[in-house]
């Protein structure tokens, strides 16, 4: 039987529905922390990938779990909860991963087990999916929003919160629906963003292509995502979406009216707030962010140059916050972006041209 979560402790077992790569990821981190685990899914060939990852086992009937994770796709999460909840002992506590809020605390309704539903989201993943992409890992240092309903209890919202610290992510308290407003603006939409601009590579001629750089694949790499699954996200949490697309469309309009008269005045007001929505993101550990600049070592593409680069940038003493890689496609060379704190860039790069590195200034 779960031991009692009033203090928010953790003890197991914790069940984990749906074995993709969110769901055997906690899974992973709860057997890291030394918790069994109970792993049930629909499709039989996740269910052995993840218990052969050694994600936990396939909870049986007699199984009494203290936290269920239900982690499906978002158009099953409604009935997954509710199920949860029904097949759920008298002390045990549902939560999800999902990525819209409001329309699961929906489903959930009048349950009269509602007090025990707490509805969460990490804020990780990739643009890959299913157990073998899993890592215990995935959610260290990430935020992870746990969104209690009304009348969800202390304990249920302690225990949840209790999950988020296991798996070393750093608790974000929001209601439901402020969640899904947030999600919109630093998730949802810039993913749409990112999906129009790499549908216009899609017919590109080749020798357009060949131009491509770190911009061009910063900007569309979340585009590779499912289809499918963000089609399902988006839907959810539509009016959010609406609302937001809404005043890029806006946006956009002026910034075709600029382009179009030459309009650099307006032109360059525009991009200007645009810079000021990159530095309004929070920098590493939470902190205010910092003037970054990026330091542009030229590679040869051979095995060890990358291990020697990086021990040579550790000697200079300049912490490396971000790296980046291009590969030049008529030489085999690549271009690494080491990126420092504006103020030690210049140490940086004399350190390593000393070191017989070139450069790109």
């Amino acid at each position: 039987m779960p031991e009692t979560s009033e203090a928010g402790i953790l003890t197991g077992p914790v069940e984990i529905v749906g074995t993709g790569l969110i769901g055997t990821s906690i899974a992973l981190a709860c057997r890291r922390a030394g918790l069994e685990v109970l792993l049930t899914d629909t499709a039989p060939d996740h269910l052995r990938t993840a218990t052969g990852l050694g994600a936990g086992r396939a909870r049986t009937p007699a199984d009494v779990p203290q936290l269920v994770v239900v982690a499906v796709p978002p158009d099953a999460l409604g009935p997954a909860i509710v199920a949860a909840l029904d097949a759920a002992g008298p002390d045990t506590v549902v939560t999800d991963v999902g990525s819209v809020k409001a329309p699961p605390l929906d489903a959930v309704g009048a349950h009269p087990s509602r007090s025990r539903y707490v509805g969460s989201h990490p804020m990780a993943g990739t643009e890959y999916s299913g157990p073998l992409t899993a890592s215990a890992s995935l959610f260290d240092g990430r935020p992870w929003a746990v969104t209690p309903g009304p009348d969800a209890t202390p304990a249920a919202t302690r225990t949840v919160e209790a999950l988020v610290r296991l798996c070393g992510a750093v608790t974000v308290r929001l209601s439901p629906v402020e969640h899904d407003r947030a999600v919109a603006r630093t998730s949802h939409v810039p993913h749409l963003m990112a999906s129009l601009v790499a549908g216009t590579l899609a017919a590109a001629p080749p020798e357009h292509l060949a131009l491509s750089g770190t911009g061009v694949r910063d900007v569309t790499r979340v585009a590779g995502g499912d289809p499918r699954l963000y089609s399902q996200i988006i839907a959810g949490n539509a009016a959010e979406v609406a609302a937001l697309l809404t005043e890029v469309r806006a946006r956009l309009d002026l910034v075709l009216e600029a382009v179009a008269d030459d309009d650099r005045v307006g032109l360059e007001s525009l991009l200007g707030y645009g810079q000021a929505g990159t530095r309004a993101i929070p920098g590493k550990h939470g902190t205010a962010p910092q003037a970054m600049e990026a330091v542009r070592v030229a590679v040869p593409d051979h095995p060890g140059e990358l291990a020697r680069l990086f021990a040579d940038a550790g000697d200079s003493g300049v912490n490396i916050e971000d790296v980046r890689i291009d590969h030049d496609p008529g030489r085999p060379v690549g271009l690494v972006e080491l990126d420092v704190v504006a103020e030690r860039a210049e140490d940086l790069r004399v350190a390593l041209e000393s070191k017989g590195w070139t450069t790109h200034r």
